[in-house]
């Protein structure tokens, strides 16, 4: 392997995976996926009404996610995913797609969350049900598992500090 990384973005939806994530992609010069575009219709029809998803819901969604992962595995490029991988079992099967996924995680306060989500428009998540379901889903990963960095970060900030710690990782490994 060239050195080529799968990079997965996550956090609750307001946290900023696809801004971050797509300033993170554009900064190693690699592609951008959001992994939302790849929820099934009914899916984001729930969300849209207001409806959290459930395990089941997600499963099909992240199965899509682990095989675009393993596409760019089995072609030895790099790419930028955004995804929620709000719970442990979904990093895994993420992880199916590459063993060796690095992780940020972007954390934030519910009180931050809520404020992007009201500011937000065109998306269709819609609530504050939707954010405290996914709160209360939210399996963090542990620090070993991922980068945590708090939002209250620049989104350029967090960028650099991931690709720091990165760039550390591979020296020492």
């Amino acid at each position: 392997m060239s050195g080529s990384r799968r990079i997965l973005v996550m956090g609750v939806s307001g946290s900023g995976k696809t801004h971050v994530g797509r300033l993170l992609a554009k900064r190693l010069g690699i592609d951008f996926i959001d992994g939302d575009s790849h929820h099934a219709p009914a899916s984001i029809d729930k969300m849209a009404r207001g409806i959290p998803l459930t395990d089941a819901d997600r499963l099909g969604w992240l199965e899509i996610l682990a095989g675009l992962f393993a596409h760019y595995r089995q072609r030895d490029v790099s790419v930028v995913i955004g995804c929620s991988a709000l719970k442990r079992h979904y990093r895994e099967i993420l992880r199916r797609g590459d063993p060796a996924l690095a992780i940020l995680y972007l954390q934030g306060s519910r009180e931050q969350l809520r404020e992007r989500l009201a500011n937000r428009e065109g998306h269709f998540f819609k609530g504050d049900a939707m954010l405290d379901s996914q709160l209360a889903d939210l399996e963090p990963p542990a620090p070993h598992e991922a980068m945590a960095l708090d939002i209250a970060m620049p989104p350029e900030a967090l960028v650099e500090a991931f690709l720091q710690r990165e760039a550390s990782l591979q020296r020492k490994g």
